[in-house]
C-alpha cells in the first residue's frame, strides 16, 4: 500500500507550517520542513549551508527535461548532473530526496515544489494555505518583533520568493486553487479546523477508491 502523503504549500504568517505539525501529530508522522534540507545534504554530499541559501529561491534559467533526465539516471556523478549550475543540482537533489521519502513513510512536506515532486504518487494530498493580508501582518509582527511597515515589505518579498520559485520549477502557478487539491484559509478557519478539513478529504478520497 503506498504511503499517505501530504504536501503543504503556504503564504508567508499564513500559519502553514502550523497546520503541517498539528496535521503530522494527529497522524503520529514525521513532517518536513528544515529537516528535508538536512537530509538532502546528507545524501547528496552537499554542506547543508548549501541548501539553506538556496531554499525556495528562483533560478534565472532551467531546463526542465534536463532535470528529468539527470533525474532518470540517479546518479549525483552523472556528467550531466556535474556539469549543471549549482542551484540546479540543489533543487534535483532536493526533487530526489522528497521522492525517497514518499516511498519510504507516509509523512508531512512543507513547500519545496513537493506537490509537483510527487505528481506520480498514488496517494497524495496537495494543500495550500493561505490567509487575509491583515492576519498575516498581525502575526509576523508579533513573530519577529518588527513594525506593520516592516511586516508587510518582509510579507511580499517571501511570498515573491516563494512564487517564483515554484512558478519556475513547476508547470503550475503557486496560489492558484488550480494546482492544488485544498485550499484553506485560516483567517476563517483555526489551524485545527484545518487539518479536521485535510482529514476529511483524505476519509473522502479513500472511499471514492
Amino acid at each position: 500500500m503506498a504511503n499517505e502523503i501530504y504536501t503543504i504549500g503556504r503564504q508567508f504568517c499564513s500559519g502553514g507550517k502550523r497546520v503541517a505539525e498539528e496535521l503530522a501529530k494527529r497522524l503520529g508522522i514525521q513532517v518536513y520542513d528544515k529537516e528535508l534540507l538536512q537530509k538532502a545534504a546528507k545524501e547528496s554530499g552537499f554542506c547543508e549551508e548549501i541548501f539553506e541559501n538556496h531554499d525556495e529561491r528562483p533560478t534565472n534559467s532551467f531546463l526542465y527535461s534536463l532535470v528529468m533526465d539527470t533525474y532518470s539516471a540517479g546518479s549525483y556523478t552523472s556528467a550531466p548532473f556535474l556539469d549543471m549550475p549549482l542551484n540546479h543540482k540543489v533543487f534535483l537533489a532536493q526533487f530526489d530526496t522528497i521522492k525517497k521519502i514518499a516511498d519510504q513513510e507516509s509523512c508531512v512536506i512543507v513547500g519545496r515544489c513537493a506537490d509537483y515532486a510527487l505528481a506520480n504518487h498514488d496517494k497524495v494530498i496537495n494543500v495550500f494555505i493561505h490567509s487575509d493580508i491583515d492576519d498575516r501582518i498581525k502575526s509576523c509582527c508579533q513573530q519577529f518583533n518588527i513594525t506593520e511597515s516592516k511586516a508587510r515589505d518582509m510579507i511580499n518579498k517571501k511570498d515573491k520568493q516563494r512564487s517564483s520559485y515554484y512558478n519556475y520549477y513547476t508547470s503550475k502557478r503557486w496560489g492558484d486553487s488550480q494546482s492544488y487539491d485544498l485550499c484553506l484559509n485560516t483567517s476563517k478557519l483555526s489551524i485545527d479546523q484545518c487539518v479536521d478539513m485535510i482529514l476529511k478529504f483524505r476519509e473522502l478520497m479513500n472511499a471514492s477508491k
